[in-house]
């Protein structure tokens, strides 16, 4: 699917530089839309969730995840225009519930990627909600191999250990990817593991008395699926597998 939203912007003009550059950049791109919502019944914001396959000819490990948001004045017919990069979906969706879309509206569907397990899930989930709690330090997306997605972060309420690492892995064959949470004391160590990536990808210390959590490993572990997830577990490492999670299924072109 090519860049082919109309935002109905004919008629109005940018409110400042910032929204002009902003939309001429988005015009640029070529994006595959992941969900959108429009507000109703006066129309005045958008809310588009979408990736950007011109990145992937870009520089490497740049975000491919794009989150916008139109806000029209119908009055002076001016609109401003904010656009972001992310390198996972759900970073995207935060930032677009901040800013009012409801978060049923962020939700991808159709023939994309689902969650592996009910870990992914729960960890998505918390941070579609997060609000401003984690401050994004860094992210890369990898086309290749490794396939894989990950940002880094401070957790604003963590009592310790609080950057922490989002890694997203996919695999093709179940059509499915996990999305893990990793705990460290300091910047240099989470980036000496994501550099290394020697042992497990450290627990955060609340996970250790989340009893739901812990169920859901033990589930997880004691699966035998013949076309399993990457390996279960909050801490578990997996080889990694092509695919993230805005990724189409099979036959749906983009």
């Amino acid at each position: 699917m090519s860049n082919d939203l109309d935002f109905g912007l004919d008629g109005f003009e940018p409110a400042d530089a910032d929204s002009e550059y902003a939309e001429q950049r988005f015009w640029a791109g070529d994006l595959t839309v992941l969900a959108e919502h429009h507000t109703t019944p006066n129309g005045s914001h958008s809310f588009v969730l979408a990736h950007d396959g011109s990145v992937t000819w870009g520089v490497p490990g740049a975000p491919q995840i794009r989150a916008i948001m139109v806000a029209r004045d119908l009055n002076q017919n001016t609109f401003t225009f904010e656009s972001t990069d992310h390198s996972s979906v759900a970073f995207a969706q935060n930032w677009l519930v901040e800013r009012g879309c409801p978060p049923e509206r962020t939700q991808v569907g159709g023939d994309f990627m689902k969650p592996a397990d009910a870990l992914t899930t729960r960890v998505e989930e918390r941070l579609r909600a997060s609000g401003a709690r984690y401050e994004v330090l860094d992210s890369s997306t990898s086309d290749f191999d490794p396939c894989e997605t990950w940002t880094l972060t401070r957790d604003s309420t963590a009592a310790e250990a609080s950057i922490r690492v989002f890694l997203e892995e996919g695999d093709f064959e179940s059509h499915t990817y996990t999305m893990r949470e990793g705990a460290f004391a300091d910047e240099d160590a989470a980036r000496q593991w994501l550099d290394d990536r020697c042992g497990l990808l450290p627990q955060p210390p609340e996970y250790h008395g989340d009893a739901a959590a812990l169920r859901a490993r033990a589930a997880l572990t004691r699966s035998t699926g013949a076309s399993a997830a990457p390996k279960a577990g909050v801490e578990a490492r997996t080889t990694p597998s092509a695919g993230t999670a805005w990724r189409p299924g099979p036959g749906r072109s983009m």
